[in-house]
């Protein structure tokens, strides 16, 4: 009991240390870190192409607020469909670690050691920068359904 109670002390920490350091990420480096990621992924609003890129990953127009695996017509992992119905929604304080090794994010999440994300690629360095980027384009009633 009392190793949970740190443990999500320690969350907290972590959660309130990066929305207070969000205010020095930098969307503008993210833009750029982010070629990296249109090899998979593209970034459309439905109607406009904003970021042309790949479709072997989800879009990821407002992907910052959203319920993991949750784009319609996307066929995702069972692991990260699990994680979005245990209730797992992108934010910064997720996207983070799981853009910096998704596989090992999803098998913390989920407490399975046989949970498997279908993205292979990790990003090292700059993982705040790309959320900061991302988190630009999304719904406007901040509805999460994109």
């Amino acid at each position: 009991m009392n190793a949970k109670i740190a443990a999500l002390s320690a969350g907290i920490l972590t959660a309130t240390t990066f929305a207070a350091s969000a205010v020095e990420q930098d969307a503008e480096a993210g833009e750029q870190l982010f070629n990296r990621c249109k090899t998979c992924h593209m970034i459309s609003d439905g109607d406009n192409v904003i970021v042309r890129g790949g479709r072997n990953g989800p879009n990821l127009y407002g992907v910052v607020g959203r319920t993991a695996g949750s784009v319609d017509g996307f066929r995702y992992r069972p692991s990260l469909v699990a994680a979005g119905e245990a209730g797992l929604v992108w934010d910064a304080e997720t996207l983070v670690p799981y853009v910096t090794d998704p596989g090992a994010f999803l098998k913390e999440y989920l407490e399975d050691d046989g949970a498997r994300s279908g993205m292979s690629f990790k990003l090292a360095n700059g993982a705040e920068d790309v959320v900061a980027y991302l988190a630009q384009f999304g719904a406007e009633e901040g509805d999460g359904e994109s």
